[in-house]
């Protein structure tokens, strides 16, 4: 495979300009195999059974029949009746199982005790049917996509047209993915004064958990939740990795610190059977969990994502979408959503955005919250005096298209916004959560040299994948820096045959680190046109990237 450094030398481009560091084709193959491993493990569960036995059989005359004989058709007899002698053994045994977000696949098996002309109508259950013909026993399989997530009747109607009969069979299905319903920011752990759990640090490599589903007006039947989770008063470097109640621990984290450290991570974790979320600390010494819910997943028709391209709608260094000049500590500023970087006028329940601080004067945090309300008692940054942060939100927007962002810190300090997607009730994408999965880890192949980016196909050829869930995490850092998480603009065809343009990085951030520093944050990357995703190393030095994946969006 040719490298992206190689064909933009070949077409001109200066040679410390930043270029895609080399790919090799067993590592993005790796990639996808993950992310189908892990897509299909996250519907194996949803199976819908219902068996041949149920099957309700009853006589007909259809029209054909009438015009043959000249009568009027007769009504349908109920099963038993004397009518209903011919085939006794027409039947169906319906089985469903998950595909995708909104996908399901249907086995039929059909069974007859005659051979006959017998039609099959498979009415989905939303307005959609489909009809086809066999004349024996035979298994029928089909696929169909729902417009909207939640609970379908699907009815298979047996037509045997040679005996005047008729059997049906329904289940109920319901499509893998799951839609989302903002909740006013809520501390639902807190590891310090025993909010969620009992009072007390969390051991090293102990556990603790919280329960979700149930709690605090969140239904019992949620599939994920959007947890802003920190950690605080840490004894020793480590990380802390949150994961479904009742599984198995997985090889990923979500916040990295090291001792004395206090730091925040968005993460959407799925949701175990039983209600709770399950945190681990793994390091050698004990540390405080902190978790504030934004918002909740379930399979109903709720709210949808669409994913859109980074785009800063505030900068208050330059005045963008804010007066000009740092926030002043204890003060809260409105920022327009609504209409703003791709997110519609109206309709909109709430926003993706990363958040960054930078130049604060002292300590403090940031608390982001919809308008018309009261500033909760959460915190969605958390900063020292002069330290560079980003955060990854999701935020209620209130019903003026407004959310509010308020300065708990006593100090100035700089405040930076990218808006990376919206949910509303006219977004298609539903999220399909799947166990947290390593994609991508660059100490395996090569560093991402400075100014350099890394392309990932994550999306290639699936274009009814719109995002992706992702922990992205710079480590083994030899400069000061920040990652840009990105769509490219080229086709994975393109890289494969080396004819790939250079894409231009957008003016924007997810995660900020300086020299020496494991910092990850949780990005909602968009797969733009193509469905490649590029993440680019935005620092002189080179750096090692890790990527986990823990959920999908697709319509």
């Amino acid at each position: 495979m040719i490298s992206a450094a190689v064909v933009a030398a070949a077409i001109g481009f200066v040679p410390n300009v930043a270029q895609a560091s080399d790919q090799p084709a067993d590592r993005t193959g790796s990639v996808a195999a993950a992310i189908d491993s892990a897509k299909a493990a996250a519907v194996a569960s949803a199976v819908f059974h219902s068996p041949a036995e149920r099957t309700v059989r009853k006589a007909t005359t259809t029209p054909a029949d009438a015009g043959r004989n000249g009568k009027a058709a007769a009504a349908p007899q109920a099963a038993g009746a004397g009518a209903v002698k011919d085939n006794p053994g027409l039947a169906v045994d319906l089985r469903a199982s998950g595909t995708t977000a909104h996908g399901i696949s249907l086995a039929s098996r059909i069974s007859t005790s005659v051979e006959s002309s017998i039609r099959v109508e498979i009415n989905w259950g939303d307005g959609q049917t489909e009809t086809s013909h066999t004349t024996n026993a035979k298994l029928l399989k089909a696929d169909h996509k729902f417009a909207e997530v939640g609970t379908h009747k699907v009815t298979v109607t047996l037509t045997d047209l040679d005996n005047n009969v008729t059997a049906t069979n329904s289940v109920d299905v319901q499509a893998s993915g799951s839609k989302f319903t903002p909740h006013g920011p809520t501390r639902l752990l807190d590891t310090r004064d025993g909010t969620g759990a009992a009072a007390g640090p969390v051991l090293p490599y102990g556990t603790t958990r919280v329960k979700i589903g149930g709690n605090s007006g969140i239904p019992a039947g949620a599939t994920a939740v959007a947890l802003n989770l920190t950690v605080t008063n840490a004894r020793s470097a480590g990380h802390v990795t949150a994961y479904p109640s009742g599984t198995e621990q997985p090889d990923t984290s979500n916040v990295n610190f090291v001792a004395g450290q206090t730091v925040p991570n968005m993460t959407i974790v799925p949701v175990g059977a039983d209600g709770y979320v399950e945190f681990v600390n793994r390091s050698h010494g004990d540390v405080d969990l902190i978790a504030d819910v934004t918002g909740y997943f379930t399979r109903t028709n709720a709210s949808g994502y669409t994913s859109l391209d980074p785009a800063r709608i505030v900068d208050s260094r330059e005045g963008l979408g804010t007066s000009r000049g740092q926030v002043n500590g204890q003060s809260t500023f409105p920022v327009q959503i609504a209409g703003q970087a791709g997110v519609p006028s109206r309709g909109v329940t709430a926003v993706a955005l990363n958040v960054t601080v930078t130049n604060p004067k002292s300590a403090g945090h940031l608390t982001l919250f919809p308008s018309g309300q009261q500033a909760p008692s959460t915190s969605n940054v958390n900063f020292t005096s002069g330290q560079t942060i980003a955060n990854s939100v999701i935020v209620p927007v209130g019903s003026d298209g407004r959310i509010n962002i308020r300065n708990g810190g006593w100090d100035p300090a700089d405040v930076i916004v990218d808006v990376v997607g919206y949910y509303s009730p006219d977004s298609k994408a539903a999220y399909l959560p799947v166990t947290p999965t390593r994609l991508y880890d660059s100490r395996k192949w090569s560093v991402v040299p400075g100014q350099d980016y890394s392309y990932l196909p994550l999306a290639d050829g699936k274009p009814w994948v719109t995002g992706y869930v992702l922990n992205a995490t710079v480590t083994n850092t030899q400069g000061d820096g920040h990652l840009t998480v990105a769509p490219d603009t080229n086709t994975w065809a393109q890289y494969i045959g080396g004819t790939q343009i250079r894409p231009t990085p957008p003016n924007s951030s997810n995660l900020n680190w300086t020299k020496g520093a494991t910092v990850p944050n949780l990005v909602q990357a968009s797969t733009g046109k193509t469905g490649v995703i590029d993440l680019w190393n935005r620092s002189w030095e080179p750096t090692d990237m890790v990527v986990d994946m823990f959920g999908l969006y697709e319509y």
